[in-house]
């Protein structure tokens, strides 16, 4: 394994949580010199840190490196306007997911006005096949038959499934043969999004995830 691959063992315990040098050793299974010394190296550019209590966690130069990367991506940029839109019709945070591997991908966020609202952090890696996003870029057709999920025509519903207490409808952008390329989403405490998100949010979100075909010019009207 070289050097980088290491490097980015490291990074990758890092990602759930801050851990120790003798947690980070048994989490990638590296020598604990190599493990300390590659730690330290990544501390010294800024992508790993230390946290109060002396753990190693991930620096905030990942914060900045994250939002350059999702800013170079086309589809968060034409998402821009619509997620805005968005925001403000349905009052909650509203996100753009991609797939990337066995993941998806947080490209683009904004944020709720609210003080009680749910945040997704740019750049945020999420699993597949939980939450509403996560059902839909990991497989569409399975998603309509998913236990905790409701659907609608369009959209995908989850609530409680990713995180207790919050609920989301996420609906897909597809490409002109009809791919699914990402998932635009809204998501926001079930005090105000109820236990039927999709019934009040649905018809929003697939009107976004339209707009943002349009203005990434895969669909034609």
């Amino acid at each position: 394994m070289g050097v980088l691959d290491k490097a980015f063992c490291v990074l990758d315990a890092l990602e759930d949580r801050p851990r120790s040098l003798a947690e980070l050793v048994q989490a990638t299974g590296i020598s604990r010199a190599t493990a300390h010394r590659l730690a330290a190296a990544l501390e010294v550019h800024g992508l790993v840190r230390r946290d109060e209590d002396g753990r190693f966690a991930l620096g905030a130069r990942l914060i900045g490196l994250g939002r350059a990367a999702a800013e170079t991506l086309p589809l968060a940029s034409a998402a821009a306007d619509a997620l805005a839109e968005l925001r403000d019709a349905t009052g909650e945070s509203v996100q753009l997911y991609v797939r990337d591997g066995e993941h998806r991908v947080c490209v683009a966020a904004l944020q709720s006005p609210h003080g009680l609202r749910t945040i997704v952090p740019l750049g945020a890696i999420l699993p597949l096949g939980v939450g509403s996003a996560g059902r839909l870029l990991a497989d569409t057709a399975a998603a309509d038959a998913s236990a905790g999920s409701k659907t609608g025509p369009g959209w995908v519903a989850s609530v409680g499934e990713r995180e207790a207490g919050v609920a989301s409808v996420s609906a897909p952008v597809c490409d002109p043969s009809g791919r699914v390329v990402a998932a635009v989403s809204v998501s926001g405490p079930i005090e105000r999004t109820t236990r039927q998100p999709g019934r009040r949010y649905g018809s929003a979100v697939l009107a976004a995830a339209r707009r943002v075909e349009r203005e990434a010019g895969l669909r034609q009207e």
